[in-house]
């Protein structure tokens, strides 16, 4: 039988995207078995860790209910999920906490209902895709704006232009919610946080104007007890939502959303993707519970202090390599806020942005990421390439995700084999002014 014309439309987008080199594919996971990982988001190295293990099946064995979750949250409220909730409450130094399947669950629901009519919502340009989807199932879904990737001066300029044009935010019957991620997943950019809050402030002094943090990236790394940067810079309580995943650093599944108890209450009546899910299961919701005891108890303190020593080993490294070698940006380089040392005497500022707290995240920007990405893999070391849709044109790179459990050798090796590539690369073209660098290209100062 031929194939219908719907089978030929599926064939001819995805032969479009096979010929652009975009098309996805899952990986073999055989494949993967016993390369150096440099692209999980495992940061603290939870999932490989015999004591959250051993924790997890001594809790799990004692559990009253160890299977299945029985149906969703509306359902059927278990004891683990309301005991989980409300030590996530306590712990964050939040009213409520609402427990979602996933941080694209979260994000769709608080995103798709909170916001009313007349409302506006105002996005970081890099926001991740799950906050997109909210907005676009919304009743605001026309009247979204973003501002330039963590610009002060684009975001003040967007939301005096909509408090000019717009009484109902200027009068506080309406209002403006801002969505940022603490640590941005694709570029390892920390958000200017107490800047924000201090702007929204400003502008919306009826208390009409909203952060919306999410802080996937972030849990278990930074703050006081891998509490997020949130709390780390004591905004807690200028911040309406903040939004914590247990994916990545806590080796977990599903997400928190610590917000007011009416916004919690709100989303238990409206949020679609808490109300037709079945539910975290238990041995979910214990495996998170584990997890925290090793963030309460001071464990992933000492993983997080040598992941972001590790970070800054690796970046300086491979920063004093391109350098050396005189590799060209377009075959290697670093984004601008990595693309020299942090100045030994920065100016002061009336609050600390971080922009140069090391992360575990490390984009290293090449036009060629797939053949480098191949090139690691034969020298067993698994770092991803990632290229347009995920990033913006033009941005492809290999995103080095860094973890508790490498080495310092282990970096320092990554950065050697990139630049042995890019050096290949040259040779192998015969144009020795590619070896040339373009200007002053890696030490271009950032855009604050």
């Amino acid at each position: 039988m031929p194939p219908s014309s719907l089978e030929h439309k599926l064939i001819a987008a995805l032969k479009s995207r096979e010929d652009r080199l975009i098309r996805r594919r899952l990986s073999d996971p055989d494949a993967d078995a016993g390369l150096v990982d440099f692209h999980t988001n495992d940061y603290l190295s939870l999932s490989t860790s015999p004591l959250l293990r051993t924790r997890f099946l001594s809790k799990l064995q004692d559990a009253p209910d160890v299977l299945g979750s029985g149906g969703s949250r509306l359902l059927v409220n278990g004891h683990a999920h309301t005991n989980l909730e409300d030590r996530l409450a306590k712990f964050f130094d939040s009213p409520t906490a609402l427990l979602f399947n996933s941080g694209l669950d979260a994000n769709v629901g608080f995103f798709s209902c909170i916001p009313q009519p007349g409302d506006v919502i105002v996005c970081d340009e890099y926001i991740h895709a799950s906050v997109h989807d909210g907005i676009r199932a919304s009743r605001v879904r026309d009247a979204q704006f973003s501002f330039d990737h963590n610009d002060l001066t684009s975001l003040g300029e967007m939301l005096l232009k909509l408090v000019n044009d717009r009484a109902g935010l200027r009068s506080g019957e309406n209002s403006v919610f801002v969505a940022v991620e603490s640590l941005y997943s694709m570029d390892g950019t920390i958000a200017p946080l107490t800047q924000i809050v201090e702007i929204l402030e400003t502008l919306f002094p009826k208390g009409n104007g909203y952060l919306i943090v999410d802080e996937a990236h972030a849990t278990g790394v930074y703050g006081p007890q891998g509490k997020g940067l949130v709390s780390l810079l004591g905004l807690e309580k200028r911040v309406l939502a903040r939004l914590h995943t247990f994916g990545k650093a806590l080796a977990g599944s599903g997400a928190v959303i610590l917000t007011s108890e009416l916004i919690r209450d709100y989303l238990l009546n409206y949020a679609r993707s808490l109300i037709y899910t079945t539910a975290l299961s238990y041995p979910q919701v214990i495996s998170v519970d584990c997890s925290f005891d090793l963030l309460e108890n001071g464990t992933a303190k000492k993983l997080s202090s040598h992941l972001l020593k590790t970070s800054s080993h690796f970046v300086t490294t491979l920063r004093t390599l391109l350098l050396t070698h005189h590799i060209p940006s377009h075959l290697l380089s670093f984004p601008p806020h990595l693309a020299y040392p942090p100045p030994k005497n920065p100016t002061p500022t009336l609050t600390p942005t971080f922009a140069y707290l090391a992360t575990p995240i490390v984009p290293v920007l090449t036009s060629q990421p797939r053949p480098l990405s191949a090139y690691l893999r034969k020298l067993g070391m698994n770092a991803r390439p990632i290229t347009w849709p995920t990033v913006p044109k033009g941005k492809d790179r290999i995103r080095v995700c860094l973890h508790a459990s490498n080495t310092l050798e282990e970096v320092e090796r990554l950065a050697t084999a990139m630049v042995n590539w890019a050096e290949e690369q040259i040779r192998s073209q015969g144009n020795t002014a590619l070896a040339k660098p373009v200007g002053n290209d890696l030490l271009v100062q950032p855009k604050l």
